[in-house]
């Protein structure tokens, strides 16, 4: 700034996000990489370093599925393959097609599909029909299917040609799956099964040139089907003469159909005597000039719960380089199992001969199961928008362990707030959690940022947080749809995973209190409240080995806590991180809005929704003793947000009611808190989202839903002065975070906005030079805009900036955002 030119590099240094509670929303890809929808958001994750790498914007609506081309299916026709391809469809019926570079690992929105269905997008499908041809089919629950060809360019920035081969209509019962095959002996046919809510599966098939026809249907299943997935073309002496198509139900079954070429299509309708194979045979499809006797292969029943998903394994290249398909079937379900299914090598017969999954009680089941490229992985998602992958470490027996996996929120993130030493950011969210992510120093992972604690499960939707300042242990305050604020306080287990996390960080281990008697905590039968586990009594359980250990309506069951030497997996993070709740803040009238903490760590400050000044009050909490100090007055509607001077003197106040507050807070000798009303202005013409103070002086900005941000002057403990406005930009701005930059009088000024973006600006302040601290003026200029694919794809709920010394050439910019994504951003200056 002063007529220096900034050059600033921005990053992303981590992403957290849960998926998306839908079936068909995650993909496994043939270049290793899994994509799955977070809100409006297409992410992708790699499974090898459990990150997430970027998201996708593009979508209005919720990402339902999403398809890889090619798919893990047709990995081994992808090995010299430069660029892949990402099919997502949303609940608006837009279907986009991306692009991936594997040589620059760059993303491109290539084309959005332009026939899109009327209602959500139910399921993608699709296959490779050679290096640079794709066939793909959706389903929508408007009752149609479309399918398409794509042909695929052979050069660097070339075109995709995309052609409607066909649509079909379903009728009004919806369908919910789908699966693609070329049918074997080479004469270019194709068949699609489609299966939904008749309990029916309904075969199509047809040449690429022309229309599919519907050929027969498949009866046996009682209930919905929910997955569909067709094998490659299998045979004796290398003649692939037949196919399998494998589908599971709401019915709890899975069954094996096969579909085998005949040689003299009459040889079926004639049956000299009744034998038991002539009551599995089922019809005939005829496609072109061949004909597939189809019959039930096999019926596997396992599952106590709905089978929402069964995939074939990928086929392997052997050493001659032919294509075997192995006979493996993964299949998931809502029992909280995935099974891995394979037919016995003397009788035939199929068995199930793994099974995994989650004992934990959140993880309330699975909806797919998917496989890596090779074969020696398998990844489930569950309800709670979590993942679940395991891995073959076996050498000559199968042997499946759980692996790292990125983690986060499924739904959207409220709050956020950095921890007083820089080491973690607390994220809250409407999915009823609070979440601690951390950089993990590890030799197998680097300094990679992962999900340490899951503090608080509860029972309601989560406003707000904030984290106590101060010295001490670890505490913060959260505020949900209920009209009480809680307490938290770290236990002996968090303080020492934290100490393992930042073993790198030399100025932490003095945090660490070793007089902490709290192990963990348990939570309550109804979710309400977390009650300690005390260090005695861990050890007293401990040594019943569990015999009294009798389910009661307190806690249900015990929790385990636990002190983590690496990252967590979903089942240790939502059950053993616990921390316990030490206070209840009960005052006011509605649900909790908006908290903060003054640096000193000594007032909490709360707000809740109100449509009355009686209601609108802001209530001060002493930490420590918990008791109410204050009830400032100001406000008639919801304050949005406060904050307090860096000096702890003011605590500024926004609202809905477009105005915003400073109130100025003493404390006396004694102890007690005083404080009144300084200003109060109408600032903007819209409601105020978000307001944040300069880190040096008693400067401010306000953000507000008319598009501007405005910065203020505090001036003699009476009045305000407008130094400036920014420039309309081009959505609400939802969040602001100022932090001091090189000096004094220079600053940076994080800006959220409505669509997702984030703007940083410089400020500088100007003062009188007559020894003053009177401001004359202020001037500010736009750094630089973060680059969309690193952003968030809906509204910035909030900017906070991690607290670095002065001169500091490397920032660190956490967010979250309604796309249920936490981020952190590191900023960079030449």
């Amino acid at each position: 700034m002063k007529n220096e030119r900034i050059i600033p590099h921005s990053k992303s240094v981590f992403i957290g996000a849960g998926c998306n509670r839908i079936v068909n929303n995650v993909s496994w890809g043939a270049c290793d990489l899994v994509s799955f929808g977070a809100q409006n958001a297409v992410a992708i994750f790699c499974p090898k370093t459990a990150q997430i790498l970027t998201t996708l914007p593009g979508h209005k609506a919720a990402v339902n599925c999403t398809q890889w081309l090619p798919s893990t299916k047709f990995a081994f026709k992808a090995k010299d393959l430069e660029r892949h391809y990402l099919l997502s469809g949303d609940a608006d019926g837009a279907i986009i097609l991306w692009e991936f570079s594997l040589i620059d690992r760059k993303w491109r929105h290539v084309v959005q599909v332009p026939q899109s269905h009327k209602k959500g997008v139910t399921c993608i499908t699709g296959i490779m029909v050679s290096q640079f041809e794709a066939v793909f089919a959706s389903t929508s629950s408007d009752g149609t299917v479309y399918v398409w060809e794509v042909i695929l360019p052979s050069n660097d920035g070339g075109d995709c040609k995309l052609s409607c081969l066909d649509s079909l209509s379903v009728g009004s019962k919806t369908m919910v799956a789908l699966s693609l095959a070329e049918l074997p002996g080479n004469d270019g046919q194709i068949v699609l099964a489609v299966g939904g809510l008749d309990n029916k599966i309904h075969l199509y098939c047809g040449g690429r040139a022309g229309k599919l026809v519907h050929a027969c249907e498949l009866k046996g299943h009682t209930d919905w089907i929910r997955s569909l997935d067709f094998s490659l073309p299998i045979g004796a002496n290398d003649e692939a003469n037949s196919i399998f198509l494998v589908s599971s139900s709401q019915d709890r079954g899975i069954r094996i159909w096969k579909m085998a070429q005949l040689s003299n299509v009459h040889s079926v309708y004639r049956k000299e005597k009744i034998s038991l194979s002539s009551y599995i045979e089922g019809p005939v499809l005829v496609a072109g000039s061949s004909s597939y006797q189809i019959s039930l292969e096999s019926l596997l029943i396992g599952h106590e719960d709905w089978v929402y998903s069964v995939e074939w394994q990928p086929p392997s290249v052997t050493t001659r380089d032919a294509c075997y398909q192995p006979q493996s079937i993964l299949s998931a379900s809502m029992d909280k199992t995935m099974m891995i299914w394979q037919p016995e090598k003397t009788s035939g017969v199929w068995m199930n001969v793994v099974t995994v999954g989650e004992l934990s009680h959140c993880a309330l089941g699975f909806y797919s199961g998917h496989w890596s490229p090779s074969g020696d992985a398998i990844l489930a998602h569950g309800y709670g928008g979590s993942f679940h992958l395991w891995k073959n470490v076996g050498t000559h027996v199968d042997n499946w362990k759980p692996q790292k996996v990125p983690s986060g929120h499924f739904a959207s993130v409220t709050d956020i707030g950095w921890s007083r030493s820089g080491n973690y950011i607390l994220s809250a969210s409407h999915d009823q959690t609070t979440r601690i992510y951390a950089p993990w120093n590890t030799y197998v992972y680097g300094d990679s940022w992962h999900e340490i604690a899951r503090p608080q499960i509860h029972g309601h939707d989560i406003n707000c947080v904030t984290i106590i300042q101060g010295k001490g242990n670890h505490r913060y305050v959260s505020g949900a749809e209920e009209k009480v604020a809680r307490v938290f306080e770290a236990p002996l287990s968090f303080l020492k995973t934290l100490n393992n996390a930042t073993a790198q960080n030399s100025s932490f281990p003095e945090d660490l209190q070793l007089d902490v008697q709290i192990l963990g905590a348990n939570m309550s039968a109804l979710g309400l409240s977390q009650k300690p586990i005390y260090v005695q009594a861990a050890h007293e359980s401990h040594e019943r080995s569990g015999i009294d250990n009798v389910d009661t309506l307190e806690t249900i069951p015990n929790a385990v806590p636990a002190v983590l030497t690496e990252p967590p997996i979903e089942d240790q993070l939502s059950w053993h991180t616990l921390w316990p709740e030490s206070h209840k803040l009960y005052g006011h009238g509605n649900e909790l809005f908006s908290l903060c903490c003054d640096h000193g760590g000594k007032l909490v400050a709360s707000s809740c929704k109100a449509q009355s000044a009686m209601v609108a009050e802001i209530w001060l909490w002493e930490v420590g003793s918990w008791k109410a100090v204050g009830r400032l007055q100001s406000h008639s509607l919801t304050v949005t947000q406060m904050e307090f001077s860096r000096d702890d003197k003011y605590l500024l106040a926004v609202s809905r009611d477009r105005q915003f507050s400073i109130f100025a807070i003493k404390r006396t000798g004694t102890g007690e808190i005083s404080y009144n009303l300084l200003v109060r202005q109408e600032a903007h013409k819209r409601i105020i989202w978000s307001c944040s103070w300069n880190p040096h002086s008693h400067e401010f900005a306000t953000g507000s839903r008319d598009k501007t941000v405005k910065i203020w002057a505090l001036e003699r403990e009476s009045s305000v002065k407008l130094l400036i406005t920014l420039p309309p930009f081009s959505s609400s701005v939802t969040s602001l975070s100022w932090v001091d930059f090189r000096s004094k009088t220079d600053g940076l000024i994080a800006v959220g906005m409505e669509n997702g973006l984030v703007e940083l600006w410089s400020l500088s302040v100007s003062r009188a030079d007559d020894g003053s601290i009177a401001v004359t003026g202020a001037a500010a200029s736009l750094v630089t805009r973060l680059d969309p694919y690193i952003c968030h794809v809906s509204a910035v709920n909030r900017l906070a900036w991690r607290e670095e010394s002065e001169n500091c050439r490397n920032l660190q910019l956490a967010s979250c955002g309604a796309d249920h994504c936490v981020r952190v951003f590191e900023v960079k200056f030449d």
